[in-house]
């Protein structure tokens, strides 16, 4: 399918006889997530009904101690499986059935691990006890990461950070259940049906192994930090260099209320935070030429005016300037000029479409239409739960209106992340029920319009590129529009 001012992603297919055989799938997904997750979950239960001193000892008694724990708990399948669960939570309304309560179960939260086994992991990284390494450390965590958990602390020199700490024995068990090609494609399966999935798990499998690694997460976080340095209402918190390895990322601690919250707040300061994310995906997407694939509620924090920090760069994809020039192309075919045989053209062209079919040219613009339909014209349009609920739905949906589209459509490896933008950030837009003129926006975004600043934000945004050094000055990769 097409993100709106994205790009254009077309999803796998159902073949007719083949509901059983995905429902027995389904099963076997959603025993392995039951599994492993159904320990905490009576823990969690029985915590409610204890009293406040009778809670920390069960708290203690469900930490993780060992690496052995870690694996049992959160590695033999479950790993890898939830990583491409998370690809699909928080959208769950537009999915089938099954597929919830296989992701359900898939989600369950992680035990934290032991102040002692934190500490551990810790020493073997850095080479002493946080204790030693810091001026302060909090040895209760304040969130938990589907790979590691996060403790607030002060360095020597009194500066605030968040140290990420990874699960130990974890990065084995993902990398040996990535290593067996069937955990993948039986998840691939579960999520689009007859799908030529060989070239498209290879990507997924490639990205969810860099996750493993809080180097690369550390270069991304760079990445996205140098590119919006100075920006006035974007943030990325620096990385500290000096606390980090493959196994632990420390970075600047941020603060802010988190969506929940946001969701509460007048809807002019819901607007100016969708305006925001908005802004950060398709500006980094178009000129940077990096994607963060992970545009979860959790991974925000906000502050009025539209301020928002970007947490989480364990999932970017960098594209290369064909790439990109492809986004751009689709969207000049559908959007502005409204030329859907040369939109068909394009997305046969990059295997998102096999060519030939029999359906017209107006059965494709009804279908991938959708996900332009709130830039198509100079107005405001207010993101709704049910828009983003629908594209998700025409994901997922072969066997409704749109089954002979779905029947023959594909998923490029380089759409596989981008898709992101369809399951995640219009869903993050709807429950805020952000409303902009989108169109004007993305013209400022967009490199083959680079339009004048249409908001307050945009006027903000402008006087901060005007004072940027020249493109090309700082970061090859940030000078270029795609």
């Amino acid at each position: 399918m097409a993100a709106g001012v994205g790009v254009g992603a077309a999803i796998g297919t159902a073949r007719p006889g083949r509901n059983g055989a995905r429902g027995a799938r389904t099963a076997r997904l959603a025993g392995v997530g039951a599994r492993a997750g159904s320990g905490y979950a009576v823990h969690r239960a029985r915590r409610v009904f204890a009293a406040a001193e009778r809670r920390n000892a069960l708290d203690a008694d469900f930490q993780l101690r060992t690496a052995e724990q870690v694996v049992e708990t959160l590695g033999h399948m479950k790993g890898a499986v939830m990583k491409l669960g998370q690809m699909a939570s928080y959208v769950d309304q537009g999915l089938p059935e099954q597929v919830r309560t296989a992701f359900a179960q898939l989600q369950q939260d992680a035990p934290p691990m032991s102040p002692e086994l934190v500490a551990s992991t810790v020493t073997a990284e850095l080479g002493a006890p946080p204790a030693e390494l810091f001026a302060e450390w909090d040895p209760v965590p304040i969130a938990a990461a589907s790979i590691g958990q996060v403790h607030r602390a002060i360095t020597a020199e009194g500066e605030a950070v968040a140290v990420k700490v990874q699960y130990p024995g974890i990065d084995e068990a993902i990398r040996g259940d990535l290593d067996n090609a069937g955990v993948l494609f039986s998840a691939m399966h579960l999520l689009f049906p007859g799908l030529d999935a060989g070239p498209l798990v290879a990507e997924l499998r490639a990205r969810l192994l860099e996750e493993l690694d809080y180097r690369l997460e550390a270069d991304n976080q760079r990445l996205f930090g140098d590119f919006l340095d100075g920006h006035p209402f974007l943030h990325v918190p620096a990385v500290v260099d000096r606390y980090c390895t493959g196994r632990v990322l420390t970075t600047e601690l941020a603060v802010g209320a988190r969506f929940e919250e946001v969701t509460g707040w007048s809807q002019a300061e819901r607007d100016r935070a969708g305006e925001a994310i908005f802004r950060f995906v398709f500006r980094s997407l178009y000129r940077l030429r990096a994607f963060n694939g992970d545009p979860h509620p959790g991974n925000y924090l906000f502050s009025p005016g539209g301020q928002v920090t970007f947490l989480d760069f364990g999932l970017v994809k960098r594209f290369t300037p064909a790439e990109t020039r492809t986004f751009s192309a689709m969207i000049q075919a559908m959007v502005i000029h409204r030329d859907t045989a040369a939109f068909r053209r394009i997305v046969e062209e990059v295997g998102l479409l096999a060519p030939g079919q029999p359906f017209s040219d107006q059965r494709i613009e009804d279908y991938f239409g959708h996900y332009y339909e709130f830039v198509f014209d100079d107005e405001p349009r207010t993101m709704t739960k049910e828009y983003a609920t629908e594209s998700v739905r025409r994901i997922f949906d072969a066997n409704g209106p749109y089954a002979d589209v779905l029947k023959a459509a594909n998923l490029p490896p380089s759409f596989a992340i981008i898709q992101r933008i369809n399951l995640g950030l219009y869903a993050i837009l709807g429950q805020l029920e952000a409303t902009a003129n989108w169109r004007r926006i993305a013209e400022e975004l967009w490199p083959f319009t680079d339009g004048p600043a249409s908001t307050p934000m945009g006027e903000q945004e402008a006087a901060w590129l005007a004072g940027r050094p020249p493109a090309g000055s700082v970061r090859p990769s940030a000078s270029a529009p795609a």
